[in-house]
C-alpha cells in the first residue's frame, strides 16, 4: 500500500491534533505509511494545493461546510466525509482511521 495522505480539517485545527497522534500510532501498528495531519477550515484550500491529499476528513465542528468542501474536492477527485462525532469525542484514533482507508476504498 502507497503512502497515505490524510488531512483532517477542524475550526482551529488544535482539537484535532490530539486526534491526529492516535491516528498515526494506529497506523504505526499496522505497519501502514501515513501522513496524517490536521489544519484549521481556512488553512485548508493552502494545503490542497500543496500536498497530494488522498482522503479528507471534516471535523463534526465544521459539517455545515460539507457543501463547500464537495465543490472543492469533486474536480480532484478527493474523497471526504465528516467524522463519526462519537469517534471524534472519544477520540478514537483507529475507528477514524478505518473510516479514512474505507474512503480511499483500499
Amino acid at each position: 500500500m502507497a503512502k497515505k495522505t490524510i488531512m483532517l480539517v477542524c475550526s482551529a485545527g488544535m482539537s484535532t491534533s490530539l486526534l491526529v497522534t492516535k491516528m498515526q500510532k494506529a497506523a504505526e501498528d499496522r505497519g501502514m505509511e501515513a501522513d496524517i495531519f490536521a489544519v484549521s477550515a481556512s488553512d485548508a484550500d493552502n494545503n490542497l494545493e500543496a500536498k497530494d491529499v488522498s482522503v479528507l476528513l471534516l471535523g463534526p465542528q465544521v459539517r455545515f461546510m460539507k457543501s463547500q468542501f464537495e465543490q472543492k474536492l469533486a474536480p480532484k477527485g478527493i474523497p471526504f466525509d465528516v467524522i463519526n462525532m462519537s469517534d471524534y469525542g472519544m477520540m478514537n484514533g483507529e475507528k477514524v482511521l478505518d473510516q479514512a482507508i474505507a474512503l480511499i476504498g483500499e
